[in-house]
């Protein structure tokens, strides 16, 4: 019986990862297409076909996307977005709730990935931490964003969660950015993302239930950059408290 059920989850996650490559090559010519509108509006529209791509592999695939807010969401405001960050599934969750226009931060290592990092190129703003320059270079691209009326996301952990705890330490980049640009936060937490596909196997994927909880804002009005220590606190606090309302966790 193991050995059947490993047989059909190994056949799943191939028909799940052809699907995800199929589809993609279908939208690559409308992304290239959307580049020749600008950085601005291509931008937007490439989110609305990663937007339709996530949308049509999740149907296809069985997972369910849901959206769960704990205070009502307004999408015409600007926000830096946080999220908890545990999984490669917590990426099609991003693009579907980008209900407003929005851009990622993202790890430059996924533009060596085919075709799939021509795409990423041109949704996310890239960042290698390693690097100070491409880091001051991603900085001043989110704040040109907020400029231009696009919220930004940051997962602010930076990296994958593999404690046993709800989320890592945060970094201070988001906080910072929120401050300097008196841009609210906006925490999302990616509850399901960990069973959908495990960071530790790109064989795990399962389909099923796929939530994203929206928190209440938490505004910035007033802050200088020595709060910094107390909202990354207060942010952490406010996603560490709502994960386990969502999720068990051994007590720490």
């Amino acid at each position: 019986m193991n050995l059947l059920l490993k047989a059909v989850q190994l056949l799943y996650c191939a028909y799940a990862f052809l699907l995800f490559v199929l589809i993609m090559l279908i939208v690559f010519p409308f992304v290239l297409l959307a580049l020749s509108f600008g950085k601005i509006t291509g931008g937007n529209i490439i989110y609305k076909i990663c937007m339709f791509w996530a949308s049509c592999w999740y149907r296809l695939i069985g997972i369910r996307h849901e959206e769960i807010f704990e205070s009502p969401h307004d999408s015409t405001r600007q926000y830096i977005f946080v999220a908890n960050h545990i999984s490669y599934m917590d990426i099609p969750p991003l693009v579907l709730i980008a209900h407003q226009p929005i851009r990622i931060l993202g790890k430059y290592e996924m533009v060596k990935i085919p075709v799939f990092g021509w795409i990423y190129r041109a949704a996310v703003v890239l960042v290698d931490r390693k690097n100070a320059e491409t880091r001051s270079k991603s900085v001043r691209a989110l704040k040109a964003a907020l400029k231009q009326g696009i919220s930004i996301f940051i997962f602010p952990e930076g990296t994958f969660n593999i404690t046993p705890a709800p989320l890592k330490d945060f970094f201070d980049g988001a906080f910072r950015i929120a401050i300097e640009t008196e841009t609210p936060i906006k925490p999302v937490l990616l509850i399901d993302t960990l069973d959908r596909l495990h960071y530790k196997s790109i064989f795990s994927l399962t389909p099923g239930k796929n939530r994203v909880v929206y928190l209440d804002e938490i505004p910035v009005t007033g802050l200088s950059v020595k709060d910094i220590p107390a909202l990354k606190q207060q942010v952490y606090n406010t996603m560490d408290a709502g994960l386990r309302r969502y999720r068990n966790y051994s007590v720490a």
